[in-house]
């Protein structure tokens, strides 16, 4: 008796999950893209594989795109940098493609740095990705790139480096046991030393910075705690500031709006927008920040000093976000990447699904004119 009853319970369970999974795959896309925008999306890379965590940037009269072509959103030593460009953002050209052999690297940043195009990106080593280190190359044509070199000092996860006068640069990065973060300075993108520290918290993960109109830095921190299926409620974007010369930094707002993963900041104007994931359902047990079994958008934000505001997503779903983004002639470029938005599956799903690269293009002032 013991046995058909549990044998009832199984089926019941397994019918259960079958039905959950089919509802994810088959539930229509309900990302939340504001009209008025003038939005243009395009698709520039689909080829079956699992093409994730973008950059951009505008360099001799060329669009630069970077992302990482793997087999899926976990550890390979298959993973490659792939290097496009493009002179109008619409037509673009495979000029490089770089690999660590036998390694797995990810997550890539572009900056343009005293003439040259800089690449830098994180080593990993364990399935579940967990960064270890950061290397750089830089080129003097996009095409060809030196062998990778290991940023110093070891065990930092650099963002994007950022700079005001073209001279001093900066570059947040948080440490790879996820407990501090801090800022670096360099006066040429290769060598890099330690100029303050930011946040000491264990669940400090992702950063990046932005100058604000007054010289002010911004910065957001990706907050992760809890359990990294399943998620957790305290899980949020901490935002930050320092005045210059950016010595002493004071947390300004814990923000539960998203957990802004793969975070990218611009400024546009007088404001600084961010562009990361977005979590679009934050209740019930399979819906806390941060669950695999959520949704997630590929989604744009107004960054106040002591708070986020959403202000549109973007044709996105399932695995997505790690965008890039760059600002010309009146337009924000963004590139990102995206599993199927056709559907609306659940982060976990995507994960091990194929992703697109995509670009969008959306006039800056009809998106800063966003209320959020």
């Amino acid at each position: 008796m013991v046995f058909m009853w549990l044998s009832i319970f199984l089926v019941i369970l397994l019918v259960t999950a079958g039905l959950l999974v089919l509802v994810w795959i088959l539930r229509p896309n309900q990302a939340r893209i504001m009209p008025g925008l003038q939005l243009e999306t395009q698709e520039v890379v689909n080829d079956g594989l699992h093409n994730a965590f973008t950059d951009l940037v505008y360099w001799k009269d060329h669009f630069y795109l970077v992302y990482v072509s793997s087999p899926s959103h976990f550890a390979s030593p298959r993973s490659s940098l792939v290097i496009q460009s493009s002179p109008d953002s619409i037509h673009w050209a495979e000029i490089a493609r770089l690999r660590l052999e036998g390694k797995d690297i990810r997550d890539p940043k572009l900056a343009v740095i005293r003439g040259s195009l800089f690449v830098f990106a994180l080593l990993n080593a364990s399935f579940d990705p967990s960064p270890y280190g950061t290397v750089f190359s830089k080129s003097a044509d996009g095409v060809e790139w030196p062998p990778f070199q290991e940023i110093q000092p070891e065990g930092w996860l650099f963002g994007r480096p950022k700079s005001a006068d073209g001279l001093n640069w900066y570059v947040s990065a948080h440490w790879r046991e996820f407990n501090k973060a801090a800022l670096f300075s360099s006066p040429d993108g290769e060598h890099w030393q330690l100029h303050a520290a930011m946040l000491d918290r264990p669940g400090v993960d992702e950063t990046a910075v932005e100058f604000l109109p007054d010289g002010c830095l911004l910065a957001t921190i990706r907050f992760e705690v809890g359990s990294p299926i399943f998620g957790s409620q305290s899980n949020s974007t901490l935002v930050a500031t320092a005045e210059p010369p950016y010595n002493q930094w004071s947390l300004a707002e814990q923000s539960t709006v998203t957990r802004l993963d793969g975070p990218t900041l611009i400024r546009c104007g007088d404001q600084v927008l961010a562009v990361g994931r977005r979590q679009p359902k934050l209740k019930s047990p399979f819906q806390n920040q941060g669950s695999i079994f959520s949704r997630k958008r590929t989604a744009v934000f107004r960054v106040f000093p002591g708070k986020l505001a959403h202000l549109t997503d973007l044709a996105s779903a399932g695995d997505t976000a790690y965008a890039g983004v760059t600002q010309q002639a009146g337009k924000l470029f963004i590139s990102y990447y995206t599993s199927s938005f056709q559907r609306d599956y659940p982060w976990i799903l995507g994960m091990l699904r194929p992703t697109s690269i995509q670009l969008a293009r959306v006039d800056a002032a009809a998106l800063a004119a966003l209320k959020g």
